[in-house]
């Protein structure tokens, strides 16, 4: 088969479900990663032939991205950071959202007299914990998750490690209980809790919701901000009295989930927006050891 047809037939089968230049460049990108050529292959040589052995596996990734799984779930990883993170059903597919979280945190901890300290909450892939991990070295990272096949993989994702990056610690616990047992003087607290209302469901593509896992996606309309609440409880218990926070949050309830940690006793409390100009963050610190030391007492 002509590369050139493949691209054209794969395109046009997937626009069923994606605009086209969307299709196009799911098609592009699974060719390639599967046969190594460039996304332009199919226009500068349009005699280019698919070898006989990859066209077979072709089809079969063609008819499950027709039935709508991701790409990336097809390929068995997404890059995020500049880095290749394995994916699979049991996590969700890391955003774009998410790196610039990342390059919130790693601001913050590359200022002079932040420690090295990081709460990772409801970690998923590990993509949040093993990039700062990795890029910056000696980082102390703890990742929480209450899925176990999410852990397995988060546990998997890099070996052979450079000389002084530490690998994440990944436990299993509830965030939602509390997180019970988990102690430390965190530097920095991370979240990117599910937060996606139910009533939303009608918004979002099937790929999103047929594939990827509704554990780590959704909370129900009547507490949405029940994440939010258990966050600011346990940075409250597991912060340091310098510490900061940031959570990624469902962009309609910006005002609503900084006004949680507010509640909550952090003085400074403000929204990020992400780079599409949406409420996407809340970044939260407290200068007062008291308020932790208080919410320990009670």
């Amino acid at each position: 088969m002509l590369l050139s047809d493949f691209v054209k037939d794969s395109a046009a089968a997937l626009e069923r479900l994606y605009p086209s230049p969307e299709a196009r460049r799911i098609v592009s990108v699974l060719c390639e990663e599967r046969l190594g050529v460039k996304s332009y292959a199919h226009i500068v040589e349009p005699g280019l032939v698919i070898p006989e052995n990859e066209a077979e596996r072709l089809g079969s990734d063609v008819k499950r991205l027709s039935a709508g799984e991701p790409v990336q779930y097809v390929l068995g990883f997404s890059w995020f950071r500049g880095l290749k993170f394995k994916v699979n059903p049991s996590v969700l597919i890391p955003r774009p959202e998410t790196e610039q979280l990342v390059g919130e945190a790693l601001a913050f901890l590359r200022t002079p007299g932040h420690g090295g300290k990081v709460l990772d909450l409801c970690t998923g892939s590990g993509c949040i914990a093993w990039s700062i991990a990795l890029e910056m070295p000696g980082t102390a990272v703890t990742a929480v998750d209450i899925s176990e096949p999410a852990l397995d993989l988060a546990r998997s994702q890099f070996s052979g490690l450079p000389p002084g990056v530490v690998a994440p610690r990944f436990l299993c616990s509830d965030v939602l209980a509390g997180c019970p047992g988990l102690e430390g003087d965190f530097d920095l607290v991370l979240g990117n809790p599910p937060y996606v209302m139910e009533k939303e469901k009608a918004l979002m593509r099937a790929n999103v919701l047929e594939h990827e896992p509704a554990l780590a996606l959704f909370v129900p309309d009547d507490d949405p901000l029940r994440f939010c609440r258990a966050i600011a409880s346990i940075a409250r218990r597991v912060m340091s009295s310098s510490g900061e926070g940031i959570v990624e949050i469902n962009e309609t309830l910006g005002s609503e989930s900084a006004g949680v940690f507010r509640d909550a006793g952090y003085e400074k409390t403000e929204i990020l927006e992400d780079f599409l100009s949406r409420n996407r963050f809340v970044r939260f610190s407290s200068s007062l050891r008291h308020a932790r030391e208080s919410s320990l007492e009670g």
